[in-house]
């Protein structure tokens, strides 16, 4: 039996999770988030919510998982991409558990963690897979040895785009209520569209456009239209897109990952999608869409048996680290 340890803390969330094979099992998934009072991150106090409450979850997740961290065989870490100030925490915390007890480290990409957990949590076998999350929006699959990008933003990603819209309009934070994003309820309460930007480019699409023109537009018409128009369109974005990488790889799945993973009203279009494409649609679970330390230790434990490993010496942070810059030799 092999028993992996991940820490994740690429962004707001520090969280630690412990898993185990034959069969795999999460045993452990504890995570603290950093919630501004108001505004945006400030990286400086990201990092420091992030060393703060380190030992307090790594205990929590090792009593949850009811073993002792002598009994830890590996330890995994999110090495990018992500907040420099954040990865650099994650890391050194990753870096003193191995040297401590000699452990190997693994390293583990951020984006192909919630594509792993993804599969792992869904059973998706062959997935053209959207990524959807505060950092990243990526359409990709698994060819040849790596996940390729088929389409991706040309700017700002889509989580990014609801929440900064969110906060210029005042409905945040907190982001997300009783598991639903601010934006959703609000646009539930809309109805009629506006006219904003929308821009899809091949597979590719532009989000800082529709952000400028719909907090622009907060000063002209309701805001439960504006919530409602900025949702509708930035999605109908996403699946245009998604239907140009489905036509190109003919895969017979959709799997979603991501924080933006939660969205009903996502699900719903995608359900749509899925009956006329003949295509099953698999979303996440809830508990693995948003950053979360199970998905780290789960690639962790892949990457661990294909033999994927680091020195502490190379063991830097990769801000900047993307999906098809990995070779997934685990699936190889």
């Amino acid at each position: 039996m092999t028993i992996v340890l991940g820490i994740e803390s690429t962004a707001h969330t520090f969280g630690v999770g412990i898993v185990k094979d034959n069969p795999v099992q999460i045993l452990a998934n504890v995570k603290d988030t950093y919630v501004p009072k108001e505004g945006g991150f400030i990286p400086g106090e990201l990092a420091r919510h992030h060393a703060e409450v380190a030992p307090d979850i790594i205990k929590k997740a090792l009593k949850q998982a009811n073993i002792d961290f002598n009994q830890i065989d590996y330890v995994a870490v999110s090495l990018g991409p992500g907040m420099g100030p954040a990865l650099r925490v994650g890391a050194s915390i990753a870096r003193a558990l191995v040297l401590h007890t000699s452990k190997k480290l693994v390293p583990v990409n951020h984006g192909i963690a919630h594509i792993e957990i993804g599969n792992f949590s869904t059973g998706a076998q062959d997935p053209v897979i959207l990524y959807l999350s505060g950092g990243n929006t990526i359409i990709t699959s698994f060819v040849d040895g790596r996940y390729r990008v088929f389409g991706e933003t040309l700017d700002i990603a889509l989580g990014n785009l609801l929440d900064v819209f969110s906060r210029e309009a005042k409905l945040a934070p907190p982001y997300v209520i009783n598991g639903v994003h601010v934006i959703d309820i609000c646009a539930d309460k809309g109805g009629k569209l506006i006219d904003l930007p929308y821009t899809v480019k091949g597979q590719d699409m532009s989000f800082s456009g529709l952000l400028t023109a719909a907090i622009r537009a907060l000063n002209r018409y309701r805001l439960e239209d504006v919530c409602y128009s900025v949702r509708e369109i930035a999605f109908d974005m996403l699946l245009e897109a998604t239907e140009r990488a489905l036509a190109l790889t003919e895969k017979k799945e959709i799997l979603v990952v991501g924080g933006v993973a939660a969205s009903v009203s996502l699900k719903k279009k995608l359900e749509f999608l899925g009956k006329e494409w003949n295509v099953s649609i698999k979303i996440v679970p809830p508990e693995y869409s948003g950053d979360n330390g199970a998905m780290i230790a789960y690639t962790g434990l892949l990457e661990a048996k294909a033999g994927i490993f680091i020195d502490i010496e190379d063991s830097v942070i990769r801000p900047r680290w993307r999906i098809d810059e990995v070779d997934a030799k685990w699936r190889s």
